[in-house]
């Protein structure tokens, strides 16, 4: 096995997410590779990448190299993609040149399908399922800024027990182990870019505890284009937001997903009690700048998943057809 430092790592996309994660790599790795289009590569590669973050301090890397799409990469190691939901085909379409069949392809997205998505269209590679906990977003000049004292990715593979890879390596003969050696891998990388981490015993249910809330947060907050404080000031937008909480939790009970009431309260006593007022979303952000927005990522997919379950989902469906009057 080769030195963990030797590894190929490339960055599909380096926003919000992509710029954490990247930049973090980068300052630890010597062979990061960004992909990034336009002025903003341009700008990475003539100056470097800058991020602001509250909870790891300034940072000025300069990756090995910085493609203007993924189609210039050689084959790598482990790719994360951070792209928005809607481009994941097509940047997964441009990546298969740089995913052999041991390549390990961290899809760190939006969503509860992204991994399901990413394999189906790669056909190659060994996908890890993430999700992050982070504030972040990019800015005019290209840098990424990261808020909070906070910054955290759950990775995992469904139906697959987590080892270490001295210990998937040892049990070879074991079905799921080039799946186990992916999760442990993967780990490993992280910790080395001392990225906070946790590899899940059950990542489904984590990508839905997380997708339950945004299926609030983001919707709420974009709907009305306001942050938290304006959510909390309304009682009848509270009210929506709790509706929203329940429906997306009544889907993913009906798919057989590990969660359950105590977790919904959870998401309830955070926008309550401990989300920043200042706080806002992505999809808020986007709508407001009239940009492609996750409309379908977080209300359109819980609408049609809840009409084929039989599930009824009325303030979804509301919402849904709001965001989409205001984005035509």
């Amino acid at each position: 096995m080769k030195d963990i430092k030797d590894s190929k790592i490339a960055v599909v996309g380096v926003g919000g997410v992509g710029g954490y994660i990247g930049g973090m790599l980068a300052k630890y790795y010597p062979h990061v590779n960004f992909v990034a289009r336009g002025a903003r590569g341009e700008s990475i590669r003539e100056k470097g990448f800058v991020l602001h973050s509250d909870y790891k301090g300034e940072i000025l890397v300069h990756p090995e190299t910085v493609a203007g799409s993924s189609r210039e990469l050689e084959k790598q190691d482990i790719i994360f993609v951070c792209v928005k939901n809607y481009s994941l085909e097509s940047a997964c379409e441009e990546l298969k040149g740089a995913v052999g069949p041991d390549t390990v392809v961290v899809p760190v997205m939006n969503g509860v399908d992204p991994a399901e998505r990413t394999a189906k269209t790669l056909g190659a590679g060994i996908v890890v399922s993430a999700l992050i906990y982070i504030v972040a977003f990019a800015n005019p000049d290209y840098s990424v800024t990261q808020q909070g004292k906070f910054a955290s990715l759950r990775i995992g593979i469904p139906g697959v027990a987590p080892l270490t890879l001295e210990a998937a390596a040892a049990e070879a003969e074991d079905p799921k182990v080039q799946a186990q050696e992916a999760i442990a891998y993967t780990a490993e990388i992280l910790e080395g870019a001392d990225i906070d981490f946790k590899v899940s015993k059950d990542i489904e249910a984590d990508i839905w505890r997380k997708y339950i809330l945004n299926c609030a947060y983001n919707v709420s907050t974009a709907r009305y284009n306001c942050n938290v404080a304006g959510l909390r000031a309304d009682p009848v937008k509270m009210k929506e937001y709790e509706a929203l909480v329940y429906e997306a939790l009544a889907v993913a009970v009906k798919k057989g997903v590990h969660v359950g009431p105590e977790d919904a309260e959870g998401i309830m006593h955070r926008i309550r009690e401990e989300q920043a007022d200042d706080a806002s979303s992505s999809m808020q952000r986007d709508v407001a700048a009239g940009r492609p927005a996750e409309i379908e990522t977080f209300s359109g997919y819980i609408v049609r998943e809840g009409k084929r379950l039989g599930v009824p989902v009325p303030v979804s469906e509301q919402f849904y057809e709001a965001l989409k009057e205001m984005c035509r």
